[in-house]
């Protein structure tokens, strides 16, 4: 595309040539090939300034920035100092994602979103995913470093997606994403919110901050699906609502759990349908419905839906089961939140026959105020407390875990500050038909620790020691 259609009507200071040819966008460096327009923006932790240099030497013929460097030679320099504002404007006008047939789902909310974005995968065909975990456009599979990549990378993903000929695109959407801009120029079919609860006060300060920018994706959306049993609900005035204790369009009744998964009734425009899935717990029921009502609105029939529903295998490491030979149920969980810790625990809890045994910790350089909380919440329903070192980042991991055991008022917690050696113990402590909940981590593959990443996987370290 000619830079001079990239920028048509634009009030942007452009010197050099209008005329050359770009042939990509890109915010990163490293990605630059050539030909590439090269987006300088400021980070939290850097400043994209510091490499138009390495960009225009791996080829970049244009750089978008918020000064004019004379010093400069060889390249096309665009003044703006708007570049947030711009660089989502660019990004839609050159992979022109506004023209892909795609039905594109953006679900937000603090817990539920990767398991609602699977759900939905698997329910539509022909479906990509963008999430927590991974990139997924039909047989290729990309590990995700953000939950919501960069606007650029959005609109491009979505433009390879809609090429391939896919029909539907789900998205978790962060409220960090929306604080930040990074769906800018994106229009959903359907926007989706799963709950709100505490979490990323060290980013948003306020709970009212932090559901302000959850709430932004709405304004981006042509349908709204939300859940009429959480809190904030009522800060919605319009759309398609799910529930399991309030009236709303979908509902689920007669929810009934097991080791093995989940059965309920789904009321639904006055029919009673039967569904079964081998999710456990009530917050997994709620995603179902959250899905199924994005699903509906696609154009899925009910049939298919139910069929389908009941051969989705579940999400990597959320509750997922650890295959052992000692009889133990061993689960690793994502839950790294009060509010997930607990509908974890309770769910276990619940269909528990030995004791329920808990190892988990929390992130160092996040919200603190949750740290006695998640003491609180591994409490209320277990027997026995490991807590261990999540990715204490720059911390010192020993006073996270002291953190956490404040909030324990009637039982001891064992504190094990190497991980691995707590996820032996637990197992080690547990006998036949005891349940072992590994949470705080779950798929994640890096342990993050003083600036490094250092391989350490739950689930991996729990079948070591599960099967000795």
């Amino acid at each position: 595309m000619k830079l001079k259609k990239l920028l048509k009507d634009l009030d942007v200071e452009v010197k050099g040539s209008r005329e050359i040819e770009v042939t990509g966008i890109s915010s990163h460096s490293q990605f630059i090939a050539p030909g590439n327009l090269f987006i300088a923006r400021k980070g939290e932790s850097y400043d994209g300034t510091e490499f138009i240099s390495k960009a225009v030497e791996t080829g970049a013929v244009a750089v978008l920035t918020d000064f004019y460097n004379p010093f400069l030679q060889g390249v096309v320099q665009i003044i703006t100092p708007k570049i947030d504002l711009l660089e989502a404007l660019l990004a839609k006008r050159y992979y022109e994602t506004e023209k892909t047939p795609l039905f594109l789902i953006g679900i937000t909310g603090t817990n539920g979103k990767t398991t609602t974005a699977y759900l939905i995968h698997h329910l539509l065909s022909n479906c990509g995913l963008m999430g927590t975990i991974e990139t997924v456009m039909g047989k290729q599979r990309f590990p995700s470093k953000l939950t919501t990549a960069d606007v650029v990378t959005n609109h491009k993903l979505l433009r390879e997606m809609g090429d391939q000929g896919m029909k539907a695109a789900v998205m978790e959407v962060t409220s960090h994403a929306l604080d930040q801009n990074r769906v800018e120029g994106l229009i959903f079919d359907v926007g989706v919110f799963t709950n709100l609860s505490q979490d990323h006060l060290d980013y948003h300060k306020t709970m009212e901050a932090y559901l302000e920018a959850k709430l932004k994706l709405f304004k981006q959306c042509n349908e709204t699906i939300y859940n009429r049993d959480d809190a904030v609900a009522e800060k919605f005035s319009r759309g398609v609502t799910f529930a399991i204790d309030h009236p709303a369009d979908l509902v689920a009744k007669n929810i009934h759990f097991s080791l093995k998964g989940t059965t309920f009734e789904l009321h639904y425009k006055g029919k009673v349908i039967p569904f079964q899935s081998q999710l456990m717990g009530r917050y997994n029921v709620y995603n179902c419905l959250a899905a199924l009502a994005a699903t509906l609105k696609k154009g899925e029939r009910m049939g298919t839906l139910q069929k389908k529903l009941a051969t989705f295998p579940g999400v990597p490491g959320r509750l997922e089961r650890i295959g052992n030979s000692k009889g133990i149920h061993i689960f690793v969980d994502f839950a790294h939140t009060p509010e997930a810790l607990s509908k974890v625990l309770e769910t276990l809890h619940s269909i528990k026959k030995g004791k329920m045994i808990t190892v988990f910790g929390c992130g160092g350089e996040r919200d603190q105020d949750k740290r006695p909380k998640m003491g609180r919440a591994a409490e209320k329903y277990s027997d026995q407390i490991i807590i261990t070192s999540d990715n204490p980042r720059s911390e010192a991991p020993l006073t996270i875990c002291q953190e956490v055991a404040k909030g324990l008022t009637k039982k001891e917690a064992l504190i094990e500050v190497d991980r691995r050696v707590a996820i032996e113990r637990g197992i080690f402590m547990a006998k036949e038909n005891d349940i072992l909940l590994i949470a705080g981590r779950g798929h994640e593959p890096f342990q993050k620790i003083d600036g490094r990443q250092i391989p350490f996987d739950d689930r991996e370290v729990a079948r070591e020691f599960a099967n000795l």
